[in-house]
């Protein structure tokens, strides 16, 4: 007879038996927040190469993990994989336009759009930069709302010469549209599109779900305003490089349209329309 009373263990009868962890395929996107489950990293996705995937936290700091790791998202267990590459068809731009058939930039026509500032034409360009390389618009810089004046003086607006200007801050009572408000009434109105968003600055544009906040911090009159973002984002502000890569890092969180706020999107929509009619 043989004797089981050692090999049949009733303890080990009564655990559990834990089958693979389900886990949903999730394709890697940029800006995805995901927790990387073996040592609760949390970040943004903001690259893969060689089978890794790159997580920035929201000080900015970068690591890799490799892709066959587990993930989180919002506590549910996935895998990320690499995004199926989409089928041949109408591919839409950042803009949400259908992407016109490869060509060479148009020659500039010689309407422009004019915007306040480095970050500002970075934007528009990340977004709709296909759109206007098609139509032939130039985006150039204005270097400062106060400049304005002098730059149309110098553009020379006219009859099939507009010119399109997008500024910040542009509320009731503001520098800005008192600007605003003078160039409308003088000799080159008739040809001038100013248009503008409520925001602060256009970092202000980005919602601010893309770099993890639920709402932009409040910053006082007497602290200039990127400088006291950084430092309530917890991110160095003493250089000027400093506020040169918290603007990359927010703009990197940018995938198209529908990661800025409304109000910035109508309005450059409407300038592209202004200067490219007729």
């Amino acid at each position: 007879m043989f004797d089981d009373r050692y090999d049949n263990d009733p303890v080990a009868r009564m655990k559990p038996r834990r089958g693979p962890v389900q886990r949903l395929e999730v394709p890697l996107a940029k800006g995805l927040v995901v927790e990387h489950t073996e040592s609760e990293w949390c970040g943004a996705v903001v690259g893969a190469r060689e089978g890794l995937v790159q997580l920035e936290d929201f000080r900015g700091k970068v690591r890799a993990f490799p892709l066959a790791d587990g993930f989180l998202i919002d506590g549910e267990p996935v895998s990320l994989v690499m995004p199926k590459r989409k089928p041949a068809g109408r591919q839409r731009t950042a803009s949400g336009s259908f992407a016109a058939p490869q060509q060479r930039a148009r020659i500039a026509m010689p309407s422009r759009i004019f915007v306040e500032g480095k970050h500002d034409a970075e934007l528009v360009e990340q977004v709709w930069g296909d759109d206007l390389r098609v139509e032939g618009v130039v985006v150039e810089l204005l270097q400062g709302a106060d400049n304005l004046e002098a730059v149309l003086r110098e553009f020379g607006p006219g009859e099939g010469r507009r010119a399109g200007v997008l500024l910040d801050h542009l509320v009731r009572g503001s520098k800005e549209t008192r600007i605003a408000d003078a160039i409308a009434r003088g000799p080159h109105g008739a040809h001038v599109l100013i248009v503008g968003h409520p925001f602060v600055d256009i970092w202000q544009a980005v919602k601010p779900a893309r770099v993890g906040l639920q709402a932009w911090p409040q910053i006082p009159r007497s602290i200039e305003w990127k400088t006291g973002i950084c430092r309530a984002l917890g991110w160095p502000s003493d250089e000027p490089a400093d506020i040169a890569d918290a603007w990359s890092r927010i703009r990197g969180r940018v995938r198209d349209f529908r990661d800025l706020e409304p109000e910035l999107v109508g309005r450059v929509e409407h300038l592209i329309d202004f200067v490219t009619v007729g």
